[in-house]
């Protein structure tokens, strides 16, 4: 078996939007560039939906403590 690790999300956006500009700009960059360029983005989109699917919740929390809020301790007096 293999361990997952949770991706950042803006990565994900890095391989949607380099996969956009690479068809868009497909007849500037030559054919060839334009594969292999496409091909990479594709991997990291296909990297990014694996690590959303099967990365464990207690790393993807430990990346964002502000997801969930953690229950404030009631306070008490200590009587002397």
């Amino acid at each position: 078996m293999y361990k997952v690790a949770p991706l950042k999300s803006s990565l994900m956006l890095l391989s949607i939007l380099g996969f956009l500009i690479t068809f868009i700009y497909t007849d500037r960059i030559g054919n060839d560039w334009a594969f292999a360029m496409g091909f990479v983005f594709a991997l990291i989109f296909v990297a990014c939906m694996v690590s959303m699917t099967k990365a464990p919740i207690e790393m993807q929390l430990e990346m964002a403590p502000d997801l969930i809020k953690q229950p404030e301790k009631k306070k008490t007096k200590k009587k002397k």
